[in-house]
């Protein structure tokens, strides 16, 4: 059977509650009666298994959302209520979450700590130096709430949400395939409906992520969900979306990845999208054919592992089978006659809210040449070559990730493809049992992750940031709990060889952003984990029980040197493989500099503290290669430091979190305020931006614009916490103390009575113009330095 006449489930129901054949509630309906259900709870589960699971570790740091019938008592259930009916009310003026959720069945824990946070008004309110004592006060008291937070298995959970084109790829996959009542029950449906409601935009529109104005990409896609989740064409907020869409021209302006995924769902046609060969994967790899620079293999390992997928269900025309529910949409989604549109000339339409990446001239001409193509490629032989080979791609990425997948959206189209392949195969029930482990739950509703946490990250940083304090003693079980899941959470081996052939690179000895079982290496990650296990085993206070074997962190240093790019700096997954001209054939319009790894001053810096922590330690292994390595580095970091003073972030909230790494990575090698220029001038530039209420406070347009743009109203507790640590990084403030105590007071004085920090604006990013949620921001990297 092929796969356009391949048999999905119709509609699905909400839920087994609700019989086959009788009407899906309205949205309103929907959440009215789940948030009726006072009886039950979501909860938070970590590790545990299946019998479709594979796990290298016992599923340490694994973390999904499940919901309990019985869980929590009336105050409990009472209280959920209130966190959502709050969130829903101020959703305008506040549109991160504050993971509430986990906080609340944190309670008793939070509780038994002990945190009671007592300010002195005069620490608060003056300008002179802030008493020590005040600042040991709070710090401890926020050691305590945040270790309370800790999850079982020695991780720390938190939302990792944020971009909107995440869940509507995962929800149509598994519509497509008929799966997505077996995923998906009615409680769920509930909160994924919340989520999006409580995310749209006063015009009706949704944006690329929650933050952001509104976008053709996020609307038709919402738009989808909405309506794939039981919402009809009248509801209120569809009916928004639906006017934003039509005000706008319909969704055939719309971006290349919306548009594949429309045509997947039935509700775009496959002539309308700029072709995704799959004989791209057959071209030469060899660099010295010129060509083969454009091979996909060189390829960002996260475009590459979308555009893999991507390539196979394009070319079996992957689409949903025609229902009710599609033929609205056809209607619903266009202002004009579906089969009216110019489908050809729909190919290069993108609307202006979206258009972040133009395409160049030569993008178009490819495309146009292989739209020529596709009628000679489909069905022919090679075409079946290049499947074949697509799908050994697609099965050594599933299997080497034990069903994870590299991120979201990769994540949801390897999951179809192997469905398409064969909808009863095994590889297509593991894939569903990995979904939950991307959903995540919080008062606003559920959510789908970038990746499936970023449990190693978190973690790393909140380790580091303890010990820094001084008062790691006060919370050593916690540590030793940490230092466990460090442990059994560092890749001991390379994926399944041949490496080359699969277009991988080494892991042994590394770690990932989230868990092992992901198995996804990136430098920082490792770098940063390392310095953590580092700090562990060589802090006054033991917390180690049982440390690592000098070989496992040899290893390390392994792997962090492997990643050096010849131009001294450090990428994120993988040495970079091509030039930047690859950007020209860049087909994701809503994303730019994303067709290869870029050595950035996060990655370096981060790989540089940890190799020079490394060196204090182990001061005669490799020591040749690793002074020159960090030479290099520091030539590196320096060269791409703005005039201004500051380094671009590209990970953070921007030109604050740039600054910082690059201020860590020069202080790492000696210099100081005092002592360097790179030094003064990054102080320069973060001592103009502090406001008047002491902190900083950064807005996410920085990175899209790539302009220093300042937030609105208060200052920013990470922002600030980030501005403090790079001047104390370099010691600026043994020179110049007073504006580093203003910020303190600042922090000090937003700390709230149980310990905690507020959540703010969202602070994470990538691809330059797409914010990503991390909740622990506020204390991992944050709040230890006040």
């Amino acid at each position: 059977m092929d796969a356009t006449s391949r048999e999905p489930c119709p509609p699905p129901p909400s839920s087994a509650q609700i019989p086959t054949g009788q009407a899906i509630p309205s949205c309103s309906e929907f959440l009215t009666t789940c948030a009726g259900r006072r009886d039950a709870m979501w909860r938070l589960v970590t590790a545990g298994g299946g019998p479709l699971l594979t796990s290298l570790n016992d599923n340490v740091g694994r973390q999904h959302w499940e919901f309990d019938p019985q869980a929590g008592t009336p105050e409990q259930r009472a209280q959920v209520e209130e966190l959502r009916e709050n969130f829903a009310n101020n959703r305008r003026a506040k549109r991160q979450c504050s993971d509430e959720l986990l906080r609340l069945q944190a309670a008793d824990r939070i509780k038994a700590a002990g945190a009671n946070v007592v300010k002195d008004p005069c620490v608060v309110q003056g300008r002179g130096p802030v008493a020590v004592s005040q600042v040991d006060h709070q710090v401890l008291c926020g050691l305590k709430y945040y270790a309370a937070l800790q999850q079982r298995d020695g991780h720390w959970a938190g939302d990792y949400g944020g971009p909107n084109f995440l869940m509507p790829g995962m929800v149509i996959a598994l519509y497509a395939t008929g799966a997505l009542d077996r995923v998906f029950g009615a409680e769920a449906r509930a909160e994924i409906l919340r989520y999006h409601r409580n995310h749209q935009n006063e015009d009706g529109g949704f944006g690329l992520h929650i933050e952001g104005h509104s976008t053709m990409f996020g609307t038709s896609m919402g738009y989808c969900v909405l309506r794939i989740m039981g919402a009809d064409r009248d509801d209120e907020a569809v009916a928004a979306a639906r006017k934003w869409i039509h005000d706008r021209g319909g969704a055939q302006y719309n971006t290349s990845w919306a548009k594949f995924w429309l045509a997947v769902l039935g509700a775009y046609s496959w002539d309308g999208l700029n072709p995704v060969p799959p004989e791209m994967w057959l071209l030469p790899y060899s660099a010295w054919t010129g060509i083969g620079l454009l091979h996909p293999g060189r390829m960002w390992c996260h475009v590459r592992q979308v555009m893999l997928p991507m390539s196979y269900i394009y070319g079996v025309r992957g689409t949903c089978k025609e229902t009710d529910l599609v033929k609205a949409l056809r209607e619903e989604l266009y202002p004009v006659p579906y089969d009216g549109i110019d489908w050809n000339g729909a190919r290069n339409l993108c609307g202006k809210e979206d258009l972040y990446f133009p395409h160049p001239f030569i993008q178009d001409a490819l495309w146009w040449f292989l739209y020529k193509c596709e009628n000679v490629l489909a069905g022919s032989s090679l075409r079946k070559k290049a499947l074949k080979e697509a799908l050994k791609l697609i099965h050594y990425e599933d299997e080497s990730t034990r069903y994870i997948d590299i991120g979201g959206v990769s994540k949801s189209m390897n999951l179809l493809a192997c469905w398409l392949e064969d909808p009863n195969s095994e590889a297509f029930k593991k894939h569903l049992a990995r979904v939950p482990d991307y959903m995540w739950v919080s008062e606003d509703g559920m959510k789908m992750q970038g990746t499936n946490g970023s449990q190693v990250w978190d973690t790393a940083f909140s380790v580091q940031a303890m010990i820094a304090t001084g008062l790691g003693k006060e919370v050593g079980d916690c540590l030793q709990l940490a230092h466990q899941f460090l442990d059994k959470s560092q890749i001991t081996e390379d994926p399944m060889p041949p490496l080359q052939e699969h277009y991988r690179h080494i892991s042994k000895g590394a770690w990932s952003f989230s868990t092992r079982d992901h198995g996804w290496p990136t430098a920082d990650c490792s770098a940063e984990a390392l310095k953590a296990v580092l700090a562990l085993q060589t802090c006054p206070e033991t917390f180690v029980k049982q440390p690592f074997l000098d070989d496992r962190l040899f290893d390390c240093v392994n792997i962090i040197l492997s990643y050096q790019s010849s131009t001294g700096g450090w990428p994120t997954y993988e040495n970079t493989r091509s030039h930047s001209f690859a950007e020209n054939f860049n087909a994701a319009e809503t994303f730019s500099n994303i067709m290869i790894d870029y050595d950035y001053v996060e990655l370096s810096s981060s790989c540089m503290t940890a190799l020079c922590e490394f060196r204090k330690a182990y001061p005669k292994h490799r020591s040749a290669e690793i002074d020159g390595a960090l030479k290099r580095g520091k030539d590196f970091i320096q060269r791409i430091q703005r005039e201004d003073g500051s380094w671009y972030g590209s990970w953070g909230v921007c030109f604050t979190y740039g600054t910082w790494f690059g201020c860590e990575a020069l202080a790492a090698l000696g210099d100081s305020y005092s002592t360097s220029e790179s030094a003064r001038t990054a102080c320069d530039f973060l001592l103009d931006k502090q406001k008047e209420d002491g902190g900083w406070g950064e807005s996410y347009k920085s990175s899209q614009d790539r302009v220093y743009s300042q937030l609105d109203g208060d200052s920013h507790v990470v922002n600030t916490a980030w501005a403090v640590m790079a001047l104390m990084a370099v010691g600026y403030h043994e020179v110049h103390p007073l504006p580093l105590h203003a910020a303190a007071r600042f922090m000090m004085d937003a700390q709230q009575v149980d310990g905690d920090w507020p959540q703010q604006h969202i602070s994470g990013v990538f691809n330059k113009n797409c914010m990503i949620s991390f909740s622990q921001y506020r204390y991992g990297e944050a709040a230890w330095r006040i």
